[in-house]
């Protein structure tokens, strides 16, 4: 199973990821106060500003201290490792 960095050492399995996003939006937002009612929103800044939000195929949505763009770069850095230990 691959898992993907999104700060302080907490970890979201890759395979599971449908969108990484950026929070300004207000669609996003929307989503992230829906999660947050559903109890199904994880908290990973330890409180820091929220820059990137993670979406699962679960529907919980991450929040990140991360840019969606170092998300990504996390990923690509677990595809790869992943790809050279197999």
């Amino acid at each position: 199973m691959q898992l993907i960095d999104v700060g302080f050492g907490n970890r979201v399995a890759a395979e599971r990821v449908v969108a990484v996003v950026a929070p300004q939006s207000l669609p996003v937002k929307t989503l992230i106060a829906s999660a947050r009612e559903q109890s199904l929103l994880i908290d990973a800044t330890q409180g820091r500003k929220t820059q990137g939000v993670i979406v699962t195929d679960s529907g919980h949505v991450v929040l990140s201290y991360l840019t969606p763009d170092r998300i990504t770069e996390a990923e690509r850095a677990a595809r790869e490792e992943d790809h050279d230990e197999g």
